[in-house]
């Protein structure tokens, strides 16, 4: 499918705006749409591809750059520099901050003529599967698909903020959390708490752990990609946001 994109701000309270990177199909829509959360690396060449490969489905994608306040337009590589300048930028996020962002970019999405409001979700990476978490906890997407997503069974969410996973009740939509077996990040208990939570809160929910596989094996520019894993974990998204999203 041919598509078109663009940087794009989006209009936040107080008269400030948020960047962000959008793809689209071609052609008037409406479409459903996606979000798309990146990692600590900002929207660098890896985030771009996946917003791409979202709207070549037939999405409108947004990625939003939720660091904007402290360090806007940032675009690292997957070494040790960039490594170290993401990882100060995740310690000055605020949970409730990053609601405020999502909701911004929801609201952003369904402003547009070529969006199906009522047809939204949501996918991310590393702290952006954090932040897919907690916009489905806290937003009405219909569906989210969160790749290996750091401290949402923590005793404390971003920024000192009640835990993440205590929110996981008001969770509309069905979920997909991506693990990795050999992630140092997110220990195989934090997972389970996870698993158990979605379960007894009765949420639709499929969650998956990829034996061998460590944090970031869906990038394909990371040492840690795992092409097997990635192209399920690939295929497993493709499938929730057809039955969620795009199915009437």
């Amino acid at each position: 499918m041919e598509i078109t994109t663009e940087r794009i701000e989006i209009p936040l309270t107080g008269g400030t705006t948020m960047g962000g990177y959008l793809a689209r199909p071609e052609g008037a829509g409406p479409f459903p749409a996606v979000l798309v959360f990146m990692e600590i690396f900002g929207i660098n060449s890896h985030i771009r591809d996946v917003t791409e490969r979202v709207a070549r489905e037939g999405y409108v994608a947004l990625s939003p750059d939720y660091f904007h306040r402290t360090g806007p337009g940032v675009e690292y590589g997957y070494d040790d520099d960039g490594f170290a300048g993401g990882m100060k930028l995740l310690g000055g996020l605020v949970a409730d901050e990053m609601i405020g962002d999502a909701k911004a970019a929801l609201a952003f999405l369904r402003a547009r003529e070529d969006v199906r409001g009522d047809r939204i979700g949501c996918m991310g990476f590393c702290i952006g599967g954090h932040m897919t978490y907690l916009t489905a906890s806290e937003t009405d997407v219909a569906a989210a698909a969160s790749f290996y997503g750091g401290g949402i069974a923590g005793p404390e969410g971003p920024g000192g903020a009640p835990s993440t996973l205590g929110r996981t009740g008001k969770i509309g939509g069905k979920i997909l959390c991506l693990f990795g077996e050999k992630d140092s990040f997110i220990p195989l208990d934090q997972v389970e708490a996870i698993r158990a939570e979605l379960g007894a809160k009765k949420i639709r929910n499929e969650v998956v752990v990829y034996d061998g596989c460590d944090h970031g094996f869906f990038c394909d520019q990371r040492d840690s990609y795992d092409a097997a894993a990635a192209s399920d974990a690939w295929n497993r998204v493709k499938d929730l946001f057809r039955t969620e999203l795009a199915s009437d």
